[in-house]
């Protein structure tokens, strides 16, 4: 019976050591190997040998991206507060042997590693805002978070980690400044916008005054054109008249007939002329035969000096 014991004992002995000498480690995750607590090796995803009762599971490492949420306080160098809401992520840096030491001994535990890796990039970002005034940080996102990889790029390598991607999601400032801010920004909206109305207006005066002009040069072209027009009507017309008249003083010569009761009848037939066409009542005329013959003589000297030009040409 004691015998049959002891063999129980051995077997689960044997078989707790044979499930122990195996390891599965799951994919993203390396484990780090002591005996008697100093670094042996490094077991990769899958299932791996140990040996039993000598070699142990110091740590599991993740190779995974991992976040952390950041809130924090900085001061610019005109001494307004700065609140920032920001995402930290951040990786092992590689799977080399080297590396996994460092993110396996470096700290005693993730707590401590969290600590020090907020407190680095808060710290970072404090010194870097300390030399800005508060108006510039808002614009100044890309720059604060260059700046601090550049800063902490070496020390994390030292550490094992990388540091993947800072987002400053929220940047905000003292109540007292936000509202002066929000002034400052609708101030300039209404100077642009009275700016903006400024140009339109001249814009508009200038496109009025444009078409005002050249509604002015068409007119006058054609009150131009008009008159040039009337011109040579009046000339046509007086150069048929000449040529009746011509005709008229022709056949009356031929008829031995005195030519000067053309003129007589020209004379006539402005005073009817006038009669018929003038709104008035009343037309004041010069009828007496010394009127009339002034009027013939300046209306003959103009016959004939119209005959004398036409020679010449």
């Amino acid at each position: 019976m004691n015998g049959q014991i002891v063999s129980l004992i051995i077997i689960f002995i044997l078989l707790v050591v044979v499930f122990s000498s195996f390891v599965t480690v799951k994919q993203g995750t390396i484990v780090v190997i002591t005996v008697f607590g100093k670094y042996r090796r490094i077991l990769t995803p899958g299932l791996n040998f140990k040996l039993p009762l000598i070699e142990a599971v110091y740590s599991k490492i993740s190779i995974q991206n991992r976040s952390v949420e950041l809130e924090f306080q900085a001061v610019t160098f005109d001494q307004a507060n700065v609140y920032f809401k920001a995402m930290l992520l951040f990786s092992v840096l590689d799977q080399q042997e080297e590396t996994i030491k460092n993110v396996a001994f470096k700290f005693v535990d993730e707590r401590n590693l969290m600590q020090a890796l907020i407190r680095t990039v808060e710290g970072s970002i404090r010194a870097f805002v300390a030399t800005k005034r508060q108006s510039e940080v808002l614009i100044l996102r890309r720059d604060i978070v260059e700046h601090v990889k550049e800063q902490l790029d070496h020390t994390l390598e030292s550490w094992g980690y990388h540091l993947q991607d800072l987002q400053l999601n929220d940047i905000t400032f003292d109540e007292v400044i936000m509202k002066s801010m929000s002034q400052v920004v609708a101030s300039n909206n209404l100077k642009a916008a009275a700016e903006n109305e400024g140009q339109a207006l001249l814009i508009t005066k200038t496109k009025a005054a444009e078409a005002e002009g050249n509604a002015i040069k068409i007119s006058a072209e054609a009150e131009r054109q008009a008159s040039q027009l009337r011109g040579q009507g009046v000339a046509l017309f007086r150069e048929e008249v000449a040529k009746g008249m011509t005709a008229a003083a022709k056949e009356m010569d031929a008829a031995h007939m005195d030519t000067s009761v053309i003129l007589f009848t020209m004379w006539t037939e402005s005073i009817k002329h006038f009669a018929e066409n003038s709104k008035g009542n009343v037309i004041f005329l010069d009828g007496s035969t010394d009127a009339m013959q002034k009027t013939m003589k300046e209306v003959m000297a103009i016959n004939t000096l119209q005959a004398a030009e036409k020679g010449k040409k």
